[in-house]
């Protein structure tokens, strides 16, 4: 797992173990794991879900996946297990999606004259082509921000295709438009400082490592400059990635490839098709449909 996974899980098994000692008056012990009870569970999700947090029914169900990891890991560690956690029903729920922008608001958002003018004052002109860069990965290829900030000078000069690795350290082979390689080249040629070897090529004004934040930033900027929702985040551009593909004929099993997700469903959730595009292909497709049209001619 990432390590923000790892982390993530920590704090939520963390909770419960606090939970569970106020709860029954004593420290949770090994020998008291299979005593847990299904009501125990159920109290613990309904403090959650009352609780100052008030956590949202996604994250009680992530709350309820980093018990269930645990609990699997001490039945094979220590062979002690708890027959009440199979029981526990999480709660419903449905997976929010980022919403697209449309092909012309990301062309936009992927324009330099934009960022150039939209930029602060006095912005140097690498920072322009940094930022027009890191917005073509995203828009252009569909990257994380996390993975365009892993792009590193051992990937330099690009060619055609980019080596990423994603989530759970799996690589997958990312196709480069030639506006994206351009966008690249021209923010290695522009930045005044020289880049160590093996080192992310994406820097912060100080010469360091540049941060996710100052990219979040900048969409943000953009989104008042350019009228955007506020939906409109680096994510909304690689979820606009996915989706303008399929609208355009892109074949769903390529586009899992392309945005490195393991499972098919995974992928369903990233990139829809609005109805009157669901007809039009069926209208193009079906051979009954084409009857039909052949008919009226």
């Amino acid at each position: 797992m990432s390590p923000k996974t790892s982390s993530a899980y920590e704090r939520d098994i963390s909770a419960f173990f606090d939970f569970i000692a106020a709860h029954h008056g004593a420290a949770l012990t090994l020998q008291r794991i299979p005593d847990i009870s299904l009501r125990d569970f159920r109290s613990y999700i309904a403090a959650r879900r009352r609780g100052i947090d008030g956590l949202s029914p996604n994250s009680l169900a992530r709350h309820l996946s980093s018990l269930r990891s645990f609990f699997r890991y001490i039945e094979r560690r220590w062979t002690v297990k708890n027959a009440a956690i199979a029981l526990v029903k999480g709660p419903k729920t449905k997976p929010p999606l980022p919403k697209a922008v449309t092909s012309a608001q990301a062309k936009d958002m992927a324009d330099f004259d934009i960022l150039k003018k939209n930029g602060p004052k006095n912005q140097e002109i690498w920072v322009t082509h940094r930022n027009h860069a890191a917005m073509c990965l995203l828009y252009g290829a569909g990257l994380r921000i996390a993975e365009m900030l892993m792009i590193s000078t051992q990937d330099l000069p690009l060619g055609d295709v980019l080596r990423v690795t994603g989530k759970g350290q799996k690589t997958r082979i990312v196709p480069l438009l030639p506006a994206v390689k351009q966008a690249v080249n021209n923010y290695i040629e522009s930045y005044p400082l020289a880049l160590g070897e093996n080192q992310p090529i994406f820097r912060g004004v100080r010469g360091g490592v540049l941060r996710p934040e100052i990219i979040q930033t900048e969409i943000r900027r953009l989104r008042g400059a350019l009228g955007l929702p506020e939906s409109t985040t680096p994510h909304a551009l690689r979820h606009s990635f996915a989706t303008h593909l399929l609208a355009e004929g892109g074949d769903l099993r390529t586009i899992q490839t392309l945005l490195g997700h393991e499972n098919l469903s995974t992928t369903q959730r990233y990139t829809h098709v609005n109805a009157a595009q669901l007809i039009g292909i069926h209208n193009d497709a079906h051979p009954r449909a084409r009857k039909k049209r052949a008919l009226k001619k």
